[in-house]
């Protein structure tokens, strides 16, 4: 019987490589056998992610999300070195905490570009002729945060938003590409950002946040499962849509 979870041969460039669901999906890429090509800022991060993978293959390369209207000619630059992709994953995001009559515009700012503004320059590079394989699929990383509501948090939500959003309207435009494109909406994640999250809100605002998850929070390896689901065969006659991953959160 065919194995539709095979990623022997395959090629996927993974962003937010170095930490929480960006790390767990390069990792569990390469238990598949894919090769990946690892991207974030931090070039230490990034080594450590690639000696916990599988293989030798995986190519590391830095890129600064902030900076999203260079990512054509970093595609075109680095083009021997990212080959041809058979995926792509938007893991890499950021998120401050602040009201809204207490929000900096350089937050603001921040949070739209990286989450984002970045996936779009990110698809638009990945879509240049020779860097994607004739039939492909790309990944998004969102946020329940992007369907439901919650105080202080409403730059976050609305990049999140925004991604979900532009993976309908994308998923219209590639069809006929054949290039499939979806997005993964997950809940509280035990990672760096929940750890940053722990240091401004209290034992008992957390337990709280527990208890919205029926499940419990969930762990990195919970999302990266579900992206492999969408980067696969198994998904096929799927594009378009958000998979929340979220223990049960977006029930109540």
């Amino acid at each position: 019987m065919e194995n539709l979870i095979d990623f022997e041969g395959k090629r996927i460039l993974v962003t937010g490589a170095s930490s929480g669901i960006g790390k767990e999906t390069c990792m569990l890429l390469s238990r598949l056998g894919a090769t990946v090509v690892l991207v974030a800022r931090n070039q230490s991060r990034l080594e450590s992610t690639k000696a916990h993978m599988n293989g030798t293959d995986h190519v590391i390369l830095n890129f600064d999300l902030n900076e999203p209207h260079h990512l054509n000619e970093w595609f075109k630059t680095n083009k021997s070195l990212i080959g041809t992709l058979d995926g792509l994953v938007h893991c890499a995001g950021i998120s401050y905490t602040q009201p809204l009559k207490f929000m900096k515009s350089m937050f603001v700012e921040e949070t739209i570009t990286v989450n984002l503004t970045s996936a779009i320059y990110l698809i638009q590079g990945f879509l240049q002729k020779g860097i994607r394989a004739p039939q492909c699929s790309v990944v998004l990383v969102s946020s329940v945060m992007g369907l439901v509501g919650q105080p202080a948090i409403s730059a976050y939500s609305a990049s999140k938003g925004g991604l979900i959003s532009l993976t309908k309207s994308l998923a219209l435009e590639l069809a006929q590409s054949q290039v499939r494109i979806n997005c993964v909406a997950p809940g509280y994640v035990q990672s760096e950002m929940m750890d940053a999250q722990k240091k401004i809100i209290s034992d008992d605002q957390l337990q709280a946040i527990e208890k919205q998850h029926p499940l419990g929070f969930g762990k990195p390896l919970d999302v990266a499962n579900s992206i492999i689901f969408l980067l696969s065969s198994m998904s096929s006659w799927i594009t378009g849509t958000t998979l929340i991953v979220d223990g049960g959160y977006t029930t109540h």
